[in-house]
């Protein structure tokens, strides 16, 4: 296949970089017309690869050919273990010979397999979450009523989830900064997190005392929150309760009222790395600070 654009393959045609050999740049300009790419300036970033790809590969010994040089395993080599690259260049040029390498020798590159992505749950209603609480009220017992308060609370209040959730004691919930604090003591990432419902939680935490506020003694059982979930649907035409969107809800009420969605608009951004990125560098403010966050400083 040649280039559509004779304006790209006279450039292809005429590429002779004095960093190269001759034998490097041609099978440069060899590989990148069959590749044929869209435009002067994708040309040039391709040939930029396949040449450096050359440059490296034909002193070890290797032949000049597609083949050869654009196996994976080779053009793999390359882009980890060139030296004199940045990170920048090698993920560059990693995607690039990639490319030329589908476009050329596409035996060698076989489709890759489409995998799941798991997208964020959808979060609840005010609604929803009303009728849980709803639920959670209808009890017929108080010891159910206030695990089933412990079970919504800390997960749409804190953002609470799996052991996490399991594993909080009536003794990890108190008033102090100014709010209520829930306290995560295992888990990967131990932390203080201010909450909501004050009330309802703060009901659910002493009537456990010492105990697990979901109710159970042993918080490694995975499926303690069985039961209260179970009690919970109701047939009131909600869904199944699904902690995970418990979390959800909680994330997206402090995002909005953070401002968030207005932050990464007025930014340009549209994905989160490199905003988690950022906030790698910063270190986070202390518990006082994180009660005044909107929705968490307890009222009178």
């Amino acid at each position: 296949m040649e280039p559509a654009d004779p304006e790209v393959a006279a450039y292809i045609a005429q590429w002779r970089p004095s960093s190269l050999t001759p034998r490097a740049a041609a099978f440069a300009r060899d590989v990148i017309a069959q590749a044929a790419p869209e435009g002067k300036e994708r040309a040039k970033h391709l040939l930029w690869a396949a040449g450096k790809l050359a440059g490296y590969a034909i002193p070890l010994g290797l032949d000049p050919v597609p083949e050869v040089l654009l196996h994976p395993s080779v053009a793999e080599r390359f882009t980890r273990c060139a030296p004199g690259l940045s990170g920048v260049a090698r993920r560059t040029l990693r995607t690039n010979l990639r490319f030329t390498g589908r476009q050329v020798v596409p035996q060698l590159y076989p489709a890759d397999a489409p995998l799941p992505r798991e997208r964020a749950k959808v979060p609840y209603s005010p609604a929803e979450i009303a009728g849980y609480l709803a639920l959670a009220d209808a009890q017929p017992a108080l010891s159910r009523r206030m695990r089933a308060s412990g079970l919504v609370c800390p997960g749409a209040g804190a953002g609470l989830i799996r052991a996490d959730l399991r594993d909080v004691h009536g003794t990890d919930v108190a008033c102090r900064s100014g709010g209520v604090i829930v306290t995560v003591r295992g888990g990967a990432r131990p932390r203080a997190v201010p909450a909501r419902y004050h009330g309802r939680l703060l009901a659910a935490a002493a009537s456990a005392g010492t105990g697990l506020v979901c109710g159970g003694t042993d918080p490694g059982r995975r499926n303690i929150t069985t039961p209260l979930i179970r009690s919970l649907a109701g047939g009131t035409g909600l869904p199944r309760l699904d902690t995970s969107r418990l979390r959800a809800t909680w994330l997206a009420d402090v995002a909005d009222l953070l401002g968030l969605a207005t932050f990464m608009h007025a930014a340009g951004i549209t994905c989160s790395q490199r905003p988690g990125d950022l906030l790698a560098t910063l270190e986070p403010a202390g518990e006082a600070d994180a009660v005044r966050l909107p929705g968490a400083a307890r009222r009178p």
